[in-house]
C-alpha cells in the first residue's frame, strides 16, 4: 500500500502542476516535496507517471511552473552536493530530483524559446551553500547550469553514496563534499589508479543515474539542426570540460577505468550471466556514452589554454604523475587534454588490453549456445578506439609495434565484413541521372576559367571531381551509363579544360573581362533585382567592395588528402598525380553538345560578391595573383586521359546510332550505352588511389550525429529522448 500511495501523491503533484492556474511560489515547499520527498519513486515510474504531453502542457501553458520545477531540482541536487547525502532519506531527495530532471529535460531542450534558461542566473533562493548570495542577475550568480553540472560531479564522487568511503585504522573518514579529494575516489583501478576499490551494487546504480542524467544535459545539441559549422558549440560540454570542474582529471579516468576494466565474462561459467544480474553493464554503458561526448567537444572548446598547473600535474596513484608533462598545453578540453597525455607503457597495455577483450567478446564461440554474455556496445569502443588513436599518436605507436595488435585488428575486420550486408554503408553502385548531373552542372562551374584564375586553390575541387568521374568509369562503368551520357552530353566541358590558356595575356584576359562584366551597370541592375545565392550579402553602400568567393576556405591539396596505392607487398605507396599527355580532341558531332550553362555561370558567380571595383586576388592573400607558370604547373596534371578516350570511342558510336535510328529519345540512347562495354579500350586502369582521413568540420559533424544516434538508439530504459522533436538527424519508426 504504501508504493501504491507514494505513486499516487506523486500523480496528484503532477496533475495539480498542470492544472493549476496561478504559478506555485518557489516557498511553497509543501508542495515541491511531494515530488521527491516522500517515497522513492522508480525511474521508469516517474517516466509513466509524467507524461509527455503534460510536460508540454507545463511548458506552454504555467511557463512558470515548469521553471520553477527545474529551480527546485536543482537545488535539491546542490544541497546534496554540499552536505555529503549522509542518510538515506537525503539519498532518496537526490536520486528522485535526478529522475524527475532526467524526464522533464528533453522537453526544454525542444523548445527554442527556452534555450537560454538554464544559462540565466539563479535567484537567490535557489542558491546552495557556499554560492554567492544576490539578486537574480548580480555579477557572481551561476547560471542554473553551471550549478547543476558542478552538482552532479560533486555527486559521483560522494562517499557512500557513489563512491566507498575510505577508512584509516579501521576508523570511517567522513569529509565535507567540498574538501574529499576526488583522486583518492577514482571508481577503478587501471590509468594512473592502483587502488582497485571494491564494488557495490548500489554505487553502480547511483553514478548509472547521475551519468545518465549528465548525458541529458549534454543533449541539448539533438535539438540544433546539422551544421558543419566550426563553431558549433555545445556550453554544456564545454563547461563540464573546463578548469571549473574541479573533478575532470579524476572523472575521466574513472570513466576510461571502468569501460577498460570491464569484464562481461566473469569466471565463464556458462549461462551465468541469466542466473546473476550485472550492475556493471549500464554503468560501463552510460560511462562510455559520457567519455565520448566529453572527447567530441574539442571543436568548440579551442585549442590554446591547457589545465592549470596544479590539476596538469596531479599525482593520481600516490606514486607518479599520469600525464605527459614534457609537451605544450593542450586543448582547453580537460578531458582531450588529460587522453592526449598519457604516456606510461603500463597505461597503453591496460587501456588495449580492456578495449580489445570488449571488441572480441560478440566473437566468442562456445560449445553451447548462448552461454557466454555478449556486449552490444561495439560501435562506442570503436569510437573510442579511434578517439584514442586520434587524440594520443604515442597509443597509436604502441599499439601497431605491439603483438597484440590482432586483438583489435581481427574485430575490426569482422565488423567491416559484418557491415557488408547493410544497406545504410556508404557503398557507390549507380548514379541516378539526376546525381550524374548534378555532378556534371559542378564541374561546370568550377571549371569556368575565370573561376579557376581567381583563387590558389579552386582547381582543387576540379581535381576531386574529375579523379571520381575516372574512378567509376575504370571501376564501375556498367552500372553508371546516367554519368557516361551526361560526360558524353557536357563534353565541351572537358574540352575547354584540355585547352585551358595558360599564358599571362589569356589568363589577365578573362578576369578583366569577368571584373568588366561585374562592374558594367547593365549586370549591376540585372543582379540587383534576382535573387542572390544563399549566404551572399551585398557589402554596405560607400564600403569598396572587393570579389570574394563564398566557399569555404579549400586547405592545400597536400594538407587535405594524401595519394597513396597498395603495393604488392601490401605496403603502402605514397603517390604523386600523374602528368597527362597532350587531351584527345573530338571533331564535329550530330549529337549536339551542351555549351556551359547559364545556371553553371550563375553558380559561380554566385559565389562571389558584387563589385564596384574588383580585386582579383586571393581574400587569404591580397598579393597573391593569377600567374602563367602557376596555371601550367596543375594544368599538366589534370587526370582527363581516360574521359577524353572514353568520348573518342563513345561519341562516333553514339552518332552513327542517332544517323541510322534516327534516335531522338535518350531512353534508347541509355539502353546502348548500358549494353556497351570499353574494355581494353580505356588506358591502362589507375591504381586505387587511397585519401587518408583528415579531420574537418564536415566528418566532425558525421561523426556528433553518428554518435548520438547511437546513444538515442542505446537509452531506452528509460527512453529518455523518446518522442521528442529531435533536428539533429531523423527518426524512422518501423
Amino acid at each position: 500500500m504504501g508504493a501504491s500511495d507514494s505513486k499516487l501523491g506523486f500523480r496528484k503533484a503532477v496533475i495539480q502542476l498542470t492544472t493549476r492556474t496561478q504559478p506555485v511560489e518557489a516557498a511553497d515547499d509543501g508542495f515541491w516535496d511531494q515530488f521527491w520527498a516522500d517515497a522513492s519513486t522508480p525511474v521508469q515510474d516517474v517516466f509513466a507517471l509524467v507524461p509527455a504531453a503534460e510536460i508540454r502542457a507545463v511548458r506552454e501553458e504555467s511557463p512558470s511552473n515548469l521553471a520553477t520545477l527545474c529551480f527546485k531540482a536543482v537545488e535539491k541536487l546542490a544541497t546534496g552536493a554540499t552536505t555529503g547525502c549522509p542518510g538515506n532519506r537525503e539519498r532518496q531527495v537526490v536520486l528522485n530530483a535526478t529522475r524527475l530532471l532526467t524526464r522533464v529535460l528533453p522537453y526544454v531542450f525542444e523548445d527554442p524559446d527556452w534555450t537560454g534558461f538554464f544559462w540565466s542566473s539563479l535567484p537567490s533562493r535557489v542558491k546552495s551553500e557556499g554560492e554567492p548570495v544576490g539578486e537574480e542577475g548580480e555579477e557572481g550568480a551561476r547560471p542554473l547550469a553551471e550549478l547543476l553540472l558542478l552538482s552532479i560531479a560533486d555527486l559521483l564522487f560522494c562517499p557512500d553514496f557513489t563512491v566507498h568511503l575510505i577508512t584509516q585504522h579501521g576508523v570511517d573518514t567522513a569529509e565535507d563534499v567540498s574538501a574529499v579529494d576526488s583522486c583518492e575516489y577514482i571508481w577503478e583501478a587501471g590509468v594512473g589508479f592502483a587502488h582497485s576499490p571494491p564494488h557495490n551494487y548500489l554505487h553502480d546504480s547511483n553514478r548509472t543515474e547521475l551519468l545518465k542524467l549528465l548525458l541529458t544535459c549534454f543533449s541539448e545539441a539533438i535539438y540544433k539542426a546539422p551544421s558543419n559549422d566550426a563553431n558549433f558549440g555545445n556550453p554544456w560540454v564545454a563547461f563540464f570540460c573546463s578548469a571549473e570542474n574541479r573533478h575532470a582529471l579524476p572523472l575521466f579516468t574513472s570513466l576510461l577505468n571502468v569501460v577498460c576494466a570491464y569484464d562481461p565474462v566473469g569466471f565463464g561459467v556458462p549461462y551465468n550471466h541469466l542466473i546473476f544480474g550485472d550492475s556493471r553493464e549500464p554503468l560501463v554503458e552510460a560511462a562510455i556514452q559520457v567519455l565520448l561526448i566529453c572527447l567530441d567537444s574539442d571543436s568548440l572548446a579551442g585549442w590554446g589554454g591547457g589545465a592549470d598547473e596544479s590539476s596538469r600535474n596531479q599525482n593520481v596513484d600516490g606514486h607518479e604523475p599520469q600525464l605527459d608533462d614534457t609537451e605544450a598545453p593542450g586543448p582547453r578540453n580537460l578531458f582531450v587534454n588529460y587522453l592526449s597525455r598519457i604516456h606510461r607503457e603500463e597505461d597503453f597495455h591496460f587501456t588495449l588490453k580492456g578495449l580489445g577483450s570488449l571488441l572480441n567478446n560478440p566473437l566468442m564461440q562456445t560449445y553451447l549456445p548462448n552461454s557466454t554474455k555478449k556486449i552490444n556496445f561495439h560501435q562506442e569502443l570503436l569510437v573510442l578506439l579511434w578517439k584514442i588513436a586520434d587524440y594520443n599518436k604515442k597509443f597509436l605507436f604502441y599499439v601497431l609495434k605491439s603483438s597484440e595488435v590482432l586483438d583489435v585488428l581481427v574485430p575490426i575486420l569482422y565488423y567491416l565484413s559484418d557491415a557488408r550486408a547493410d544497406q545504410l554503408s556508404p557503398y557507390l553502385k549507380s548514379l541516378s541521372m539526376v546525381a550524374a548531373n548534378k555532378l556534371m552542372h559542378l564541374l561546370e562551374a568550377f571549371s569556368t576559367p575565370w573561376f579557376l584564375f581567381s583563387a590558389p586553390h579552386n582547381h582543387h575541387l576540379v581535381f576531386f571531381l574529375l579523379e571520381a568521374f575516372n574512378n567509376i568509369i575504370q571501376y564501375q562503368f556498367d552500372g553508371n551509363s546516367n554519368l557516361v551520357y551526361s560526360i558524353i552530353r557536357k563534353r565541351t566541358v572537358f574540352h575547354s579544360l584540355a585547352n585551358l590558356p595558360t599564358d599571362q595575356a589569356s589568363v589577365t584576359r578573362v578576369l578583366q573581362k569577368q571584373k568588366r562584366m561585374i562592374n558594367s551597370p547593365s549586370r549591376q541592375s540585372s543582379t540587383d533585382t534576382q535573387p542572390t545565392m544563399e549566404g551572399a550579402k551585398p557589402a554596405p553602400i560607400g564600403e569598396q567592395r572587393t570579389l570574394q568567393t563564398t566557399l569555404a576556405v579549400t586547405p592545400g591539396i597536400e594538407k587535405l588528402t594524401e595519394w597513396s596505392q597498395v603495393a604488392e607487398d601490401g605496403t603502402m605507396q605514397r603517390l604523386e598525380p600523374s602528368t597527362q599527355g597532350d587531351a584527345v580532341r573530338l571533331n564535329g558531332s550530330e549529337v549536339a553538345p551542351e555549351s556551359p550553362s547559364s545556371d553553371a555561370e550563375s553558380l559561380a558567380e554566385g559565389s562571389w560578391h558584387k563589385s564596384r571595383s574588383c580585386n582579383l586576388s586571393d581574400s587569404n592573400n591580397p598579393r597573391w595573383s593569377a600567374t602563367s607558370d602557376w596555371v601550367l604547373s596543375w594544368k599538366v596534371k589534370l587526370p582527363l586521359q581516360t574521359i577524353m578516350r572514353l568520348l573518342q570511342v563513345l561519341v562516333p558510336q553514339v552518332e552513327k546510332i542517332c544517323i541510322d535510328k534516327g534516335l531522338t529519345d535518350e531512353s534508347e540512347l541509355l539502353r546502348f550505352l548500358q549494353h556497351g562495354t570499353l574494355v581494353g579500350l580505356l588506358p591502362v586502369p589507375h591504381p586505387i588511389l587511397i585519401r587518408k582521413y583528415q579531420p574537418n568540420a564536415g566528418t566532425a559533424a558525421w561523426f556528433r550525429t553518428y554518435l548520438w544516434g547511437l546513444i538515442y538508439l542505446r537509452n531506452v530504459s528509460p527512453p529518455i529522448w523518446y518522442d521528442t522533436d529531435v533536428k539533429l538527424f531523423e527518426i524512422q519508426r518501423l
